[in-house]
C-alpha cells in the first residue's frame, strides 16, 4: 500500500523562523529557517518512508476566503523582511532535495492538502500530513496521520479526540464554536475548549446546537444566540477544502532523485558546511 507524505511548508518555515536564533551567511543573508526546515523535512525522510511526498506552500495574494470574509487573517502583521528573504532559497533547496514542491494561486496549502488526502485515502493509501497546524486534524481518519515534527506528536483519530475532546468529524464545529485567532475568525464569546466540548457531546453537532440554541443558558448561552448569524460563515472558513481541481494527483508525486549540483551550490550559499561535506564524501547515487 503507497504511502503518501504530505508536509504543510508554510506552517513549518513560520516556526522554524520564530524558534530557531538567528543564522546568518558571511553574506548577512538570514538562512536559520531554511536550516530549520530542510532539518525538518530530513528527518520525516527518515521516519516515514513514504512512495510520494510534496512540500505544500502557501502561494502570494489573496484566497477565496478573503472573498467570504475581507477581515480573514487581517490582524497579521506583514511578514517579517528576513522571514521574506528566506522563502526563494528555501523553494529552491526543497525542489533540489528531490521533493515536489506545490504551491496554488487563490487557495491555502491546507486546502491543497485536504485535497490530495481525500484523493490518495480513497485510494486506499495511507497519508502522513506533517504539520503543526491544528485544523488539519479535521482530515485525520482511517490510514490519515496527523504528525508534529516539532513536538513530535503523532495523532490518529483517536489521537485527536483524546487531546481535543471531540472526533476528527466534530473538529470543524468545535473550531466555529472556539474561533481561530491565528485566522482572525471569530468564536462564541467566552466560548473555550471546554464549554465548546461540552455543547457537541450534548448535542452532538454544531446544527443540532444552533437548533436547540434556547435552550443554553447562562451569559455564554446569550453569547452562543448573539453569534448565530455568523456560525455559518465561521463554519466555512475553518473547513478545508477537499475537492479542489489540481494540476496533479497523488500518483505525479513520487519521491524524486535529489539535484546534487543544485544543492551543492545551495549549501555553499547558505554556508551548510556539514551538509555540503556530507554532499561532497556520499558516493554517485
Amino acid at each position: 500500500m503507497p504511502t503518501l507524505l504530505l508536509v504543510d511548508g508554510s506552517s513549518y518555515l513560520y516556526r522554524a523562523f520564530h524558534a530557531l536564533p538567528d543564522l546568518r551567511n558571511s553574506a548577512g543573508e538570514p538562512t536559520g529557517a531554511v536550516r530549520g526546515v530542510l532539518a525538518m523535512l530530513r528527518r520525516l525522510e527518515s521516519d516515514y518512508k513514504a512512495d510520494y511526498r510534496a512540500c505544500v506552500f502557501d502561494a502570494k495574494g489573496k484566497t477565496f476566503r478573503d472573498d467570504w470574509f475581507p477581515a480573514y487573517k487581517a490582524q497579521r502583521p506583514p511578514m517579517p523582511e528576513d522571514l521574506r528573504a528566506q522563502i526563494e532559497p528555501l523553494h529552491a533547496a526543497v525542489r533540489a532535495e528531490g521533493w515536489p514542491l506545490l504551491m496554488e494561486d487563490g487557495v491555502e496549502a491546507d486546502d491543497v492538502i485536504g485535497t490530495l488526502t481525500r484523493q490518495a485515502a480513497e485510494a486506499g493509501w495511507e497519508v502522513v500530513i506533517s504539520t503543526g497546524d491544528k485544523d488539519l486534524t479535521q482530515l485525520v481518519g482511517p490510514g490519515v496521520r496527523w504528525v508534529n515534527t516539532m513536538s513530535e506528536e503523532v495523532l490518529d483519530a483517536a489521537g485527536v479526540e483524546a487531546k481535543f475532546g471531540v472526533p476528527p468529524g466534530r473538529i470543524v464545529d468545535y473550531l466555529a464554536l472556539i474561533g481561530d485567532t491565528v485566522d482572525n475568525v471569530p468564536g462564541v464569546e467566552k466560548c473555550g475548549p471546554k464549554t465548546a466540548v461540552k455543547w457537541l457531546s450534548q448535542y452532538g453537532d454544531l446544527d443540532t446546537l444552533v437548533a436547540r440554541a434556547d435552550e443554553v443558558g447562562g451569559k455564554v448561552g446569550e453569547n452562543l444566540r448573539k453569534h448565530l448569524d455568523f456560525l455559518p460563515l465561521g463554519r466555512k472558513l475553518v473547513t478545508v477544502v477537499t475537492d479542489l481541481s489540481l494540476p496533479v494527483g497523488p500518483a505525479d508525486l513520487a519521491v524524486r532523485p535529489a539535484d546534487r549540483a543544485a544543492l551543492a551550490e545551495l549549501y555553499r550559499r547558505m554556508e551548510f558546511k556539514s551538509w555540503l561535506k556530507e554532499l561532497e564524501s556520499a558516493p554517485p547515487a
